[in-house]
Parts: C-alpha cells; structure tokens; sequence
C-alpha cells in the first residue's frame, strides 16, 4: 500500500529533481542578456526556477502534519496498482525496445500489448489496430513529413 503523504513526497522529489536538470542545463546555455536579446536559457532558467519552488512547497507540505491527509491514509490500493502497471510496464517496454526494434516494430508491439494483454479487444482486431498503428507511423513521418524515426538495430541488422 501506498500512502498519500509518501506519494506527495515521492512527487515534489521527482519535479524537484527535474527543477534542477533543467536549471542546471539553462546554465549551460547561458542566461541574462546578449547583443541579440535574451540568451537560449534565459526562460528554461526561469521555467526550472518555478518548478523548483512549487516542488519545494509540495515537499514542504507532505512533510508537515495535515488533517486531510491522515484521512486518507492510502492514496493506491493493489487493485489501482495493477491498473497503473497495465499501463506503465507495457509503455516501459515500449520505449526500450524502440533503439532494438526501431519505432514501428515496437510501436505495433506496444498497442497490441495494451489492446490484446489485458482483454481488451480480440486477437485479431488487437492484431489489425497494432499494425495499422505502424503503418500510419510510416506513412505520415516517413512519406508525408520526410522525418525518419529511429529504425533500430533491427532494421540495421537487415540493411534498412
């Protein structure tokens, strides 16, 4: 069980951390002004400023003692969990198999894993969605667009 205070901090420590990457590389592209104006980093800086403080206030709130939240001394029940995972795992997945696969391979893996894994939709028609899913992908970046999405060492190991 997860309680809602330890979600809140868990939250604030995750932007916060965010906060400071991003400050951290608006430094790096430098802030203030220059002869064209406003340097790149400039509003990145101010951006990871604000996120910073409001996950200050966040941690800061978690932390100190609320009547609301000793209310609800759970935030996510193993039933909501399971939910979440259904979801998340196969996006994980997702997003490390598209440097092997490439984007088209895992995106079609992807939809058939959250259309066919929890029973959402037949096999068949989970089979259709997933690869009318990758061939808009190419149709539209690789033909319409020109962009080419990451093909993957797969394609690579084929001479694509």
């Amino acid at each position: 069980m997860i309680s809602r205070r330890a979600l809140e901090l868990a939250t604030a420590v995750l932007t916060g951390g965010f906060g400071v990457a991003v400050v951290i590389q608006s430094l790096d592209n430098g802030i203030g002004w220059s002869s064209a104006g406003v340097d790149a980093g400039t509003f990145p800086f101010l951006t990871g400023l604000i996120i910073v403080a409001g996950s200050l206030y966040n941690l800061v709130r978690g932390v100190l003692p609320a009547a609301r939240l000793t209310n609800v001394p759970i935030a996510i029940t193993p039933i909501e969990l399971r939910r979440i995972a259904g979801l998340f795992v196969p996006a994980a997945i997702f997003v490390a198999a598209i440097p092997l696969l490439g984007m088209y391979p895992a995106s079609a893996l992807y939809v058939f894993a959250v259309l066919a894994i929890p029973r959402h939709q037949s096999v068949p028609r989970a089979l259709a969605m997933a690869a009318a899913t990758a061939l808009a992908l190419y149709v539209v970046f690789e033909r319409m667009f020109q962009v080419s999405l990451p093909h993957g060492a797969l394609a690579a190991a084929f001479g694509f």
